[in-house]
């Protein structure tokens, strides 16, 4: 549904002045979203920011220094008396602080973000309770700090999400229009936190609103450029990850590449399945209060610490070690597995984090290993593993996202490495193509699904040819109700109301459209003093050029009165409409089903 541009024409006196024609530009005009689009990627920036200081806060509150995973196995200078065993109670320590707020306040905080914005996009019209922001920051931050092998990625895309779910809310804006909002501030959280604003756009498109259109695509950009623009102000520009440069020396290594894509589908799709197999075991292991979980939890993820501390927070450090020639071959298949059970372990006992940098951790940590057999086996090639190890990191997050175009582009920004591009883009479609062949199902719509929430269902019918997708609201709409004088006083009004096809009649003076008076507005107004142009009331109006699918959206908060519709370049109602309209109109379109 659209809300036709507010005119001049239609200004009324007495009823918000500049405040509500401020409103109403905001929520209903093309200017007014991209204000919006700016203010939401504004706010995604800062929140990115203060959700990156909270991190490093926590952190060094538990361990002494802004990273703790490739610091070694060594005590916290704040629990000197523990020595190397701060490990093993800094989880349960984080638990208890994290669990009872999630519990309390916001359980939609709890796990990885991004399938919630993903269900709130799709099935709740976009809208995410404001309070999941403030929740979401604090337990994210606390358990990456106190060692929750998690991302941020997840937590940053809820918050922006969320931000800009509850400005869309407080406009009352439509609801075609507050889906839009929500994938602004994804795009506007990834961007800012990764400083990868062309990531951060397909990202909202790609994985949270699933679908492309100019309108989403210009709106998202801005959000996204704003956001990345105040985060590089306060963190700077640099890469994220620094990495030496790789070249290829060979097209053989082509064929190196598409092997290594191939495999990385798979992993991801592992990675999925592994996730989700450790929450079922925790579920099933787990019979005390869930705000108990955490802590009880914690014990078992700080005794992985203790054997494996590379896997403490999120560990780009020990990544970019890996990727640049820093461990054995043995010692990076054990990072790759150590980093799926820890991270899976995080989720399971209910921590709160992404799983994308896990993902890139999996990859990187995969791919430098694949690098390393092929250049034992193939010397003449002279394969750098760090490369593959590079394009492990896409292919495999493909693998378990199914988002090739996100991929490509937030592993090059991410690391600044356009040397490597063509292996990149093949063997991240490889690994989409596997991983589709294997499920179609990915590490995101999964949780949704063991919900009984079907997404890709969903998504399939919405792509089917449909009556109502191809309609229009000016083909539907019956002509505009006589209407209403604006001194018609209360006799009047009852009677014409009693005899009118709709529960709202238009109002009418010299100055031109007034509003409508609704039946429920006459509730309590029989002494007859009030006239019609002081009981009239706005209802949103309805563009001609709209389809039916989009007008159901706002006829649902109206299913008494219908709504004016105006011509798609705005003015005076033409025409009205309400669900009857709509249903006559898909039934008469209808396709007459083939004889038998």
């Amino acid at each position: 549904m659209a809300v036709a541009q507010a005119t001049g024409a239609t200004a009324r006196s007495g009823t918000g002045g500049p405040l509500r024609a401020a409103h109403d530009w905001l929520r209903g005009s093309q200017p007014g979203l991209v204000g919006l689009a700016l203010l939401i990627g504004a706010g995604a920036g800062l929140g990115a920011v203060v959700f990156r200081y909270l991190i490093l806060w926590f952190t060094e509150l538990f361990t002494g220094r802004a990273d703790y995973s490739d610091a070694g196995r060594v005590a916290s200078p704040h629990f000197p008396g523990l020595g190397v065993f701060f490990l093993l109670l800094a989880p349960v320590i984080g638990g208890l602080l994290y669990g009872p707020l999630v519990n309390r306040f916001a359980r939609e905080a709890r796990g990885h973000g991004v399938p919630e914005v993903m269900f709130a996009v799709a099935r709740n019209r976009g809208r995410i309770p404001a309070r999941v922001a403030v929740v979401k920051s604090l337990a994210s931050a606390l358990c990456i700090g106190s060692g929750g092998s998690v991302g941020r990625e997840g937590p940053i895309v809820q918050i922006g999400s969320a931000l800009g779910s509850s400005i869309g809310q407080w406009l009352r804006v439509p609801d075609h229009r507050l889906r839009l909002m929500v994938a602004c501030g994804a795009a506007g959280g990834i961007s800012a936190t990764f400083n990868a604003p062309i990531a951060g756009v397909f990202f909202g498109l790609e994985l949270i609103l699933r679908s492309f259109s100019a309108e989403a695509f210009g709106v998202v950009v801005l959000s996204s450029v704003t956001a990345a623009a105040v985060g590089r102000a306060v963190l700077g520009s640099a890469p994220f990850i620094v990495l030496p440069g790789f070249t290829m020396h060979s097209p053989l290594e082509y064929l190196c590449y598409a092997g290594l894509g191939l495999l990385a589908g798979l992993l991801g799709w592992a990675f999925a399945r592994v996730l989700y197999a450790i929450e079922d075991l925790c579920d099933w292991a787990w019979r005390g209060p869930e705000w108990l979980r955490p802590a009880v939890g914690g014990l078992l993820l700080g005794g992985l610490l203790l054997v494996l501390p590379q896997m403490y927070g999120v560990g780009y450090p020990v990544l970019e070690k890996g990727v640049t020639g820093g461990y054995a071959l043995g010692f990076l298949l054990v990072l790759l597995v150590g980093k799926m059970i820890a991270t899976s372990l995080t989720i399971g006992i209910g921590g709160s984090g992404g799983v994308f940098a896990p993902s890139l951790f999996v990859g990187a940590m995969g791919g430098t290993a694949f690098g390393m057999v092929m250049q034992a086996a193939f010397p003449a090639l002279h394969i750098s593993p760090g490369a593959y190890g590079l394009v492990g990191m896409a292919a495999v997050f493909a693998g378990a996202s199914h988002a090739p175009i996100t991929a490509v582009l937030i592993v090059f920004e991410l690391t600044g490495q356009y040397s490597i591009i063509l292996p990149l883009m093949a063997a991240v479609v490889l690994a989409t193509g596997m991983s589709h062949l294997v499920s179609r199902e990915t590490i995101y719509t999964l949780k949704l699904l063991r919900r009984g929430v079907d997404l890709n269902a969903d998504h399939d019918a919405a792509a089917r040819p449909d009556v109502l997708h191809t309609l229009t609201v000016g083909q539907a709409m019956r002509p505009l109700p006589a209407p209403l004088a604006a001194s018609a006083g209360h006799a009047e009004i009852v009677e014409r109301l009693a005899a009118a096809r709709y529960g709202a009649l238009p109002v009418l003076d010299d100055e031109g459209y007034r509003g409508a008076v609704t039946a429920t507005a006459l509730n309590g107004t029989d002494d007859g003093d009030r006239t019609a142009v002081e009981l009239a009331r706005d209802l949103p109006p309805l563009r001609a050029d709209r389809t039916l699918d989009d007008a159901l959206d706002a006829l649902r908060e109206h299913e008494g009165t219908g709504l004016p519709v105006v011509a798609a370049d705005g003015g005076e109602p033409i025409g009205w409409l309400d669900h009857r309209d709509v249903l006559a109109a898909y039934g008469a379109a209808r396709p007459e089903p083939a004889p038998a």
